[in-house]
C-alpha cells in the first residue's frame, strides 16, 4: 500500500490519465509512462531506504559493514555507546534524541567516508532531514574530535623506541615521526575567502600532521587558511615550541618547505652541486618521508569527503578533519590497513609542491644545519 503522500499520489494520477485517454498521442503516452515509472522507481527508493540503518546494516556481515562503512563495526557501535553518555547527545526527550546514538554515528561516518554524498541523498539514504544531518554532522564531529587528546598522543618511552627501531631499519636512525601540511578542498568561505585561496588558486585549510612508523598519526594542527607557507603554519602550532621536550635526543623529518632544525631534519637544497654524502642523505630522508604522504592518503581514500569538504562553518570543518584523524587512528590500532583501491587520486596529487618561498620563512638555524650534516655523515658510513 503507498504511503499517503502528495508526490506518492501523482503516480496513479499518471497511470489513468495514461490508459485512459483515447486521444493522446502515442509520444505523449510514451512520455507519461516514462515520468511514471521514474516516479515509482523514486518512490520504490524511499521506501527502501525506510529503517536503513535500523532493519538493513544490522544485517550486514562484518566484511559487508567495512565495505560500506570502511570502519569495523566493533568501533562504531563502542564509539555509538560512549556518545550516549555526552554531553554531545541532547537528553531531551524532543529532536536530536528521537536518533539513537547508533544512528548518529553511521550517518557521520556515512557521510565522511562516500565522496558523492550530498546532503539530501544521506538525508534521504537514513530517513532524516537535512538539518537533522547538519546537526549530527556537527555533534558527532565534536564528540569525536574530543578524543583526540587521548587518541592522537605522543609516543611515550617505550612506543619512542619501537618506532626509531623502525624509521633505523628503514635506513634513518633515531627518528621520532614525518611532519607534512596538506590541503584539504574547501567551498568559498563566508569570511575573508582570499586568505583561503592557495597556490594551486582553490579553497583551502592547511592540515598539519606528524605520523610515525607506522603511520598513525600522533600530532595534528588544523585550520590555517590555504594562503599560508607550510613554515608559518608550523611556527603558529604548539608544536614548534614542545618538539625539543617532546624528541628529546630524537627528530622529526620533513620536506624543504620547512626549516632545518635541531629536531626537524629536511634535505639539502638541490642547486646542482650536492655532495654524494648529501645526496645519499636526501634519498634516504625521502624513502622514509613518503609515510605521511602515504598517511594523508589512507585518510583521504577512507573518508572522501576530505577530498573537497563542502561544509562552511570553518570551527565545524576543523573538527570534521580532526574527527577523521581520530577514526584513522582506531582503525589502526585494531590493526585494519587495508582499504579499497582508489582511482580518484594520486596520494600527493590535492598537497601543494612544498617549494619554500623565501629564506625568511624557512629560518634554518645552525644547530640544525651542523645536526643534519652529522647524520649526513652517519648514513654516509653505514
Amino acid at each position: 500500500m503507498l504511503p499517503e503522500r502528495e508526490d506518492c499520489l501523482l503516480v496513479p494520477e499518471l497511470l489513468d490519465s495514461s490508459s485512459n485517454s483515447s486521444s493522446s498521442s502515442s509520444s505523449s503516452s510514451d512520455g507519461e509512462h516514462v515520468l511514471a515509472n521514474l516516479l515509482l522507481d523514486g518512490l520504490q527508493e524511499r521506501q527502501n531506504n525506510e529503517g536503513f540503518a535500523e532493519n538493513i546494516v544490522v544485517l550486514y556481515t562484518d566484511k559487508e559493514f567495512i565495505e560500506h562503512f570502511k570502519v569495523p563495526r566493533t568501533i562504531l557501535m563502542d564509539l555509538a555507546n560512549e556518545f550516549s553518555t555526552t554531553e554531545y547527545y541532547p537528553k531531551t526527550d524532543t529532536g536530536f534524541k528521537r536518533i539513537s546514538q547508533q544512528k548518529c554515528i553511521l550517518v557521520f561516518v556515512w557521510y565522511a567516508t562516500h565522496e558523492a554524498a550530498a546532503f539530501r541523498d544521506v538525508a534521504d539514504r537514513f530517513d532524516i532531514s537535512i538539518g537533522c544531518l547538519h546537526t549530527i554532522i556537527e555533534k558527532v564531529g565534536l564528540f569525536l574530535s574530543s578524543k583526540s587528546s587521548s587518541i592522537i598522543t605522543w609516543p611515550n618511552e617505550i612506543e619512542m623506541t619501537k618506532i626509531c627501531e623502525e624509521f633505523n631499519d628503514m635506513g634513518f636512525p633515531d627518528v621520532a615521526g614525518c611532519m607534512d601540511g596538506c590541503h584539504i578542498k574547501i567551498d568559498k568561505p563566508q569570511i575573508d575567502p582570499e586568505s583561503y585561496i592557495n597556490r594551486k588558486k582553490y579553497y583551502s585549510v592547511q592540515f598539519q600532521a606528524v605520523c610515525d612508523s607506522r603511520r598513525f598519526i600522533r600530532d595534528v594542527f588544523i585550520g590555517y587558511p590555504g594562503s599560508v607557507h607550510d613554515a608559518r603554519v608550523f611556527k603558529n602550532s604548539s608544536l614548534y615550541n614542545t618538539l625539543p621536550q617532546k624528541c628529546g635526543e630524537k627528530y622529526i623529518i620533513a620536506d624543504s618547505a620547512y626549516p632545518c632544525l635541531r629536531h626537524v631534519l629536511t634535505p639539502y637544497k638541490n642547486t646542482g652541486n650536492l655532495t654524494e654524502i648529501e645526496i645519499n642523505f636526501n634519498y634516504k630522508l625521502s624513502h622514509c618521508r613518503i609515510l605521511i604522504e602515504h598517511t594523508f592518503g589512507l585518510l583521504k581514500q577512507r573518508f572522501r569527503q576530505l577530498y573537497h569538504l563542502k561544509l562552511r562553518n570553518m570551527e565545524t570543518i576543523c573538527h570534521f578533519i580532526r574527527a577523521c584523524c581520530v577514526l584513522h587512528n582506531l582503525i589502526l590500532l585494531q590493526g585494519l590497513t587495508e582499504i579499497e583501491e582508489d582511482n580518484n587520486d594520486s596520494f600527493n596529487e590535492e598537497n601543494l609542491e612544498n617549494l619554500p618561498e623565501n629564506a625568511e620563512i624557512q629560518n634554518d638555524n645552525v644547530a640544525g644545519l651542523h645536526f643534519r650534516n652529522y647524520i649526513a655523515a652517519v648514513l654516509f658510513n653505514r
